[in-house]
């Protein structure tokens, strides 16, 4: 059973232009880019272990936001966290440490599938980028940031308290990973791989 949101290429005429993406304030020092940018596409997959069925059945979800490590051009830094929400044709870069600031890039495709006792998420991240030379750690930029890394978010009912839950799972967890509910202890899901990275384009 799949939750087909959107397509990684649906209605690509009608995405926004790099200006329309980065309004907003740029920090002092840095141009926007050098070179013409590039739109990149990311595929983001992960897959999550469900418990036998039961009363104690938790109605598991991805939640539609993530956090992916990427190599700003608008910045100039290499490896900067970027706050993804599905539905915004922007995402949020963490930027240099003093201060956040919009960036080129967004959620294109949110697919989730549930059978067999698994949780399936496939999401694509389109996002503009292009060549620099990140002054302060001395590295090049690349497409696919140097050490890539993602977080993603789910979220749960718990029918017995009646009261929802959260919790969130990353590449760089020691797994695997038992997730219990914070209010029954019952068990939600075993993570047993780390979420996959792949730059398609």
């Amino acid at each position: 059973m799949g939750d087909h949101r959107a397509g990684p290429c649906a209605q690509r005429a009608c995405d926004p232009t790099v200006g329309d993406l980065i309004r907003g304030p740029i920090p002092a020092g840095h141009s926007v880019w050098k070179d013409r940018p590039v739109l990149r596409t990311v595929e983001i997959t992960a897959e999550l272990t469900l418990p036998l069925p039961s009363e104690q059945f938790h109605n598991l979800y991805w939640e539609d936001k993530l956090e992916l490590s990427l190599d700003c051009f608008v910045c100039g830094r290499t490896g900067r966290t970027t706050h993804f929400e599905y539905g915004e044709e922007r995402a949020v870069c963490t930027g240099d440490e003093r201060a956040e600031h919009p960036a080129a890039a967004r959620i294109a495709g949110f697919d989730v599938t549930r059978g067999q006792g698994r949780l399936i998420l496939r999401s694509v991240v389109d996002y503009w980028w292009a060549p620099f030379h990140d002054t302060e750690r001395d590295r090049p930029a690349t497409a696919l940031t140097c050490t890539p890394w993602v977080r993603l978010y789910l979220g749960y009912w718990c029918r017995q308290s009646r009261e929802a839950g959260s919790f969130s799972t990353q590449s760089n967890l020691v797994r695997p990973v038992s997730q219990v509910c914070a209010h029954c202890a019952a068990p939600v899901a075993t993570d047993a791989q780390s979420p996959g990275i792949r730059l398609l384009t």
